[in-house]
């Protein structure tokens, strides 16, 4: 696992060890950052379930604004804040250490919005639909922000009340599922 491109182009990763979390493969993390890359320059980027802190670092590596890590995993947050200071990005990175809900919660209660919020909860459980109610409940994605939720291609394409699917992109058995606000939601 590496960075791909930008300022910490090349540098290897650590990765949590176990089954606990499921980094996302290069040659995916290459696809998708190929197809938002003109959006990672002053980005604001929200990494949910960040496990190594691969995807935010990408975004950082790329020019973005900031980047806030959360997961809830010790082993993990050691190994992205070890990733972070390896990357040279800590002062544009905030970790968050506790459940998802809650941590948007909190980044609500601070009025902080991201253009970009990439989820990759552990497969199966039902966790994509839980943050992504969260996140439209608390308003943190930006007016013309979006999100990009990787899950299995076993799993059913969420519906959101206040969220539409803008695109899937599938990869054998992983499918990054791209959303924005409604129309008539807006933000």
């Amino acid at each position: 696992m590496r960075v791909i491109s930008g300022s910490a182009r090349g540098l290897k990763l650590k990765a949590p060890e176990g089954m606990n979390t499921r980094p996302t493969l290069d040659r995916i993390k290459e696809s998708l950052f190929n197809m938002i890359a003109a959006d990672m320059y002053d980005c604001r980027f929200l990494d949910l379930f960040s496990g190594s802190g691969a995807m935010g670092i990408e975004c950082l590596s790329r020019g973005g604004q900031n980047a806030v890590f959360v997961d809830n995993n010790k082993e993990s947050i050691d190994v992205i804040k070890q990733n972070i200071n390896g990357a040279k990005v800590s002062d544009r990175a905030e970790v968050m250490s506790c459940d998802v809900t809650s941590a948007i919660s909190k980044l609500a209660q601070k009025g902080k919005t991201f253009d970009v919020i990439f989820m990759d909860p552990p497969y199966d459980k039902g966790l994509v639909e839980l943050s992504l109610q969260a996140i439209v409940k608390n308003n943190v994605l930006s007016k013309d922000g979006y999100i990009i939720a990787e899950q299995s291609t076993e799993e059913e394409i969420p519906e959101i009340a206040g969220l539409k699917v803008t695109r899937v992109k599938e990869y054998r058995i992983t499918r990054m599922t791209f959303l924005t606000y409604a129309d008539e939601y807006g933000g």
